[in-house]
């Protein structure tokens, strides 16, 4: 009884126990696989980092993968797919570093360069501006007729600032004053001597080809021509050394990573992964080995690039060194009136009859007669002959005092130099008196409002900034490591597997 009593216990669990074995077996067996290392985190790093399609991770880790790059003992959450993707990946986000640097830089040098131009601009506005005021109040005949001439003249000099290689500033200041004296001399030295209407094309033409042997405008227009050319040349090369600046910046746009650059980035970028060490950062030693290696070839550009930083420096320091520009750009409008009042002044000799004037003439030593003076160059009538297309019935009057006596002009401008208003000439209704010569004294610098932006700071300022990436290519894989490396992190990856930083 007993042991059947015993039997009786045992029976039931006896038949407990062959119902749970099967359930049993089973539920170790998913014991097993829940302890099988889990790839979530690869997966989530996958995804955050855009590296490809989240099919490719595996969800947990296996033995079995046949990789080329992430080579490990053991179990990894890496394929073979997944190193492809890992690849591009490596090569574009180091590519995108290197842009994002070389961005900073070129928005620097194209910034700087657009300051430059706009006060160059505003300065050649103003000036402009300054000069059309120079015709508008003082030479009114010819106003209308001259901004034109005087627009060009001062979009040439725009060009030039701007880096043009086809302008050049003196051809540009004789060009000017070819194109001003028919004007000049139409209106203002001679003009009883026929309506506009009656002037010849062929006489203008000649006024304009004839002028620089004429000279009537005396040394002014060969010293603007000198001044502008000094003045505005570092600004024009200051522009042309941007430009090229920002030109060998491109060529980190196109900078191209070998596959043995991809590989070794994929080594330190994304290996560590396959170990599920997501958030480990490669060493310091090991991130500018694998740059400077990458970047070798963009690494031979530092030398000519610390060259180019210390002539933009030097560039930007004789700007700085003074206010040339603006002083040669706003006395424009003094030295065009300084020309015409030399004209005007030396109307006489300009518009006198050949034969006359050389009859009047003083006697040199050698008993002939030769022009002296300022102007011992051949007149008007000498070169160009009748400017206009009939006889006038109105000639202009020489009145000849004798053989022995200077001649004199019956038409004999007037000079009048103030800051204040002009005085009318006696008879300023008739149509043939000789316009007054004025001079108004005009501010040369613009007022606060108008004022651009000083070269001497702009210019300051970029010197400043510029010397910071002299040594931009020689240090871009240090710049690069910077994004790549915590600091703070106790360990690192070396490469191979986790190291205790040092």
């Amino acid at each position: 009884m007993p042991g059947w009593t015993a039997l009786r216990v045992r029976w039931p669990w006896l038949l407990l126990s062959g119902a749970l074995l099967p359930l049993l077996s089973t539920g170790l067996e998913d014991m097993s696989s829940s302890n099988a290392r889990s790839c979530q985190e690869v997966k989530t790093a996958f995804h955050l980092r855009q590296v490809g399609l989240l099919r490719l991770v595996p969800e947990t880790e296996a033995t079995d993968a046949d990789l080329l790059i992430c080579k490990q003992q053991g179990p990894t959450c890496c394929t073979r797919k997944m190193e492809e993707s890992y690849y591009t990946a490596a090569q574009r986000e180091t590519l995108h570093n290197i842009l994002s640097y070389s961005f900073e830089l070129k928005f620097l040098i194209l910034g700087h360069a657009s300051s430059f131009q706009n006060t160059f601009h505003s300065l050649i506005s103003f000036t402009q501006n300054h000069t059309f005021s120079l015709f508008d109040s003082t030479y009114e005949t010819i106003a209308q007729d001259a901004k034109p001439l005087v627009s060009a003249f001062f979009n040439d000099l725009d060009l030039y600032l701007r880096g043009d290689a086809n302008i050049d500033v003196e051809q540009s200041v004789h060009r000017f004053y070819d194109k001003l004296f028919p004007l000049v001399y139409q209106h203002l030295v001679n003009p009883g001597l026929g309506s506009p209407s009656t002037w010849s094309s062929e006489g203008t033409e000649c006024l304009r080809a004839t002028r620089h042997d004429i000279n009537p405008f005396g040394p002014h227009p060969r010293a603007l021509a000198h001044v502008l050319s000094k003045a505005l040349i570092g600004g024009r090369a200051l522009t042309r050394a941007l430009a090229v600046g920002a030109e060998v910046l491109n060529v980190t746009d196109s900078v191209g990573l070998t596959r043995q650059c991809g590989r070794v980035l994929v080594r330190m970028l994304f290996c560590p992964h396959c170990r599920r060490l997501t958030l480990i950062r490669p060493c310091r030693g090991l991130c500018l080995n694998v740059m400077r290696g990458c970047l070798a070839g963009l690494g031979e550009l530092d030398r000519p690039w610390r060259r180019y930083v210390e002539f933009l420096a030097g560039l930007s320091g004789a700007l700085a060194g003074g206010y040339e520009v603006e002083l040669a750009l706003l006395r424009i409008r003094e030295k065009i009136n300084d020309a015409i009042l030399t004209a005007q002044l030396n109307g006489p000799h300009l518009s006198a009859v050949p034969d006359v004037l050389h009859a009047n003439s003083p006697l040199d030593k050698d008993g002939s007669h030769e022009p002296h003076g300022p102007f011992p160059k051949p007149n008007v009538g000498k070169v160009c002959g009748s400017l206009t297309e009939s006889v006038s019935s109105t000639p202009v009057n020489y009145t000849l005092i004798s053989s022995t006596s200077p001649m004199k002009s019956t038409i004999e401008p007037k000079t009048s130099v103030s800051s204040s208003a002009p005085t009318a000439p006696p008879d300023s209704e008739s149509p043939h008196e000789h316009p007054t010569l004025r001079r108004r004294s005009l501010p040369l610098k613009p007022s606060k409002n108008d004022k651009p932006r000083s070269l001497k700071k702009i210019s300051k300022e970029f010197m400043g900034y510029i010397q910071r990436y002299k040594s931009f290519f020689s240090t871009l894989p240090e710049m690069l490591c910077e994004g790549e490396v915590v600091m703070d992190e106790n360990t690192c990856w070396s490469g191979e597997d986790e190291v205790e930083r040092s």
